[in-house]
């Protein structure tokens, strides 16, 4: 009986920290409306038109395309995957016109700009441009941002939110499922 009370007790301590990783909310949900918000280009994709140093609105001008937002504070590796693959996605659903940008995160302007430029340099992604939000703290106020969000991912088509993916620590990214989920928009 002594043993069964002691599993009850460790259950009831440990579910909850379970709990907590798997409904942390971030982001808007699927079927919502993406609203405008504006970044400054930093570094990356080169060849899209836009000189970096220049404020704009990324959503805006990918229109309706199918696109992925990234909203990141973190430069872990398992983000480094995730920009690379997303970086493969634009190049093999180019005919898709599939866009995708990463908007650092950060406690001030100068420190996101920094490490923005160093996720870029790491990854090495060519198709994919590196911004900073203009609300670099948390990103734009109505995507529900959550600061407890290590990586918040919106993946939209038709200016609509199709998946949304959230993680309180880079290293629980599950990048295949993000991936497939960018799939899926063009079967």
């Amino acid at each position: 009986m002594r043993q069964l009370v002691s599993l009850a007790l460790a259950l009831a301590v440990i579910s909850p920290s379970f709990a907590s990783a798997e409904e942390l909310k971030s982001g808007l949900e699927a079927g919502k409306g993406i609203a405008p918000f504006y970044v400054t280009k930093t570094v990356g994709a080169e060849d899209d038109g836009v000189p970096c140093g220049k404020n704009l609105c990324y959503r805006c001008r990918n229109g309706s395309r199918p696109q992925v937002m990234v909203f990141t504070r973190s430069t872990d590796e398992k983000v480094v995957a995730l920009v690379q693959k997303l970086d493969e996605q634009l190049a093999a659903h180019e005919d898709a016109q599939l866009r995708a940008f990463v908007n650092m995160l950060g406690d001030s302007k100068d420190a996101a700009t920094d490490s923005v430029k160093k996720l870029a340099s790491i990854s090495k992604a060519k198709l994919v441009p590196f911004v900073v939000p203009n609300e670099f703290e948390n990103g734009p106020e109505d995507y529900g941002i959550n600061p407890k969000a290590d990586i918040t991912i919106i993946i939209a088509n038709d200016e609509k939110v199709v998946a949304s993916h959230a993680v309180a620590s880079a290293k629980d990214l599950d990048v295949d499922s993000v991936i497939k989920d960018v799939k899926k928009m063009f079967n």
